[in-house]
């Protein structure tokens, strides 16, 4: 058994975690697909999938698709990251520890034997058939907080709350096609400015803010799909280059489970 853990994507949640394990001296690899739909691209890892590399607040993740070469990385203190959407890696590598952070809202292919620790984030997962623990993403009190029984809280679609703007804050895509970008990440853009195209048709911000999130620049778009986020507080602007606080609370209940049952199965992590 390799003392790795396993994160099934990277975006800006996923990151949290990946981080945090990181920063723990734990070994962590990201899988991510060919065209991540993350809009916090300046806190997400699966941007190394588009640049090559990404660091976030100190920690520096590779994009490679070779054994090899990941274990250096490793060794070297970076997170490699491979394209892997089916885990296909798993063949040859047997981590202490897998991961789902997708946040799909459903499982889309994690099974509980795949590591002998499994963790999942958010909705679509039950505990004892999918993976061994689930960690609450909904805000609120029980943010964070790890389940041993049942499910996560459902999905409700809404955003969280900031300076009264809650839906406003998101924007989805009008229709479907290629996006062209014309804000970038950190702008400050003002209610109705076109911030972005796609397939033709103008993208508009919902609000006075600073965009906080946008997807890759020409990323093939379905209608509806979420593209940017609008922080309305004009003086955060450090918060676009920051992992946020919903996602260090998620990351330290992931810990804290990975934590728990390594020790309660005699696996060393740092072995």
């Amino acid at each position: 058994m390799d003392n790795i853990v396993v994160v099934r994507g990277a975006g800006d949640l996923a990151t949290g975690v990946i981080h945090k394990l990181n920063r723990c001296n734990i070994k962590v690899i990201a899988l991510e697909t060919s065209h991540p739909t993350a809009i916090r691209r300046t806190v997400s890892f699966c941007n190394a999938v588009f640049e090559g590399e990404m660091e976030v607040e100190g920690v520096k993740c590779k994009l490679t698709d070779n054994i090899d070469d990941m274990h250096s990385l490793l060794g070297e203190g970076y997170v490699p990251l491979f394209v892997d959407q089916s885990c296909e890696i798993l063949k040859q590598i047997k981590p202490v520890a897998l991961v789902d952070a997708i946040i799909a809202k459903k499982n889309i292919g994690t099974k509980i034997d795949m590591a002998p620790v499994t963790i999942a984030l958010g909705p679509g997962f039950e505990v004892g058939k999918d993976v061994d623990a689930v960690i609450e993403t909904k805000r609120g009190h029980n943010l964070g907080r790890i389940i041993y029984e049942g499910f996560a809280e459902k999905d409700t679609g809404i955003p969280g709350n900031i300076k009264g703007y809650s839906k406003e804050r998101v924007i989805h895509s009008p229709a479907e096609g290629i996006i062209d970008n014309i804000s970038e990440i950190g702008d400050y853009v003002e209610k109705n400015q076109v911030i972005a195209k796609v397939n033709g048709q103008n993208i508009y911000a919902t609000l006075d803010g600073i965009l906080r999130g946008i997807i890759y620049d020409k990323s093939y778009v379905k209608k509806g799909l979420k593209i940017a986020d609008i922080d309305p507080r004009k003086e955060e602007l450090q918060n676009c280059y920051k992992i946020s606080d919903k996602a260090r609370c998620i990351a330290g209940g992931v810990l804290e489970a990975l934590l728990s049952m390594c020790c309660k199965k005699g696996i060393d992590l740092w072995k």
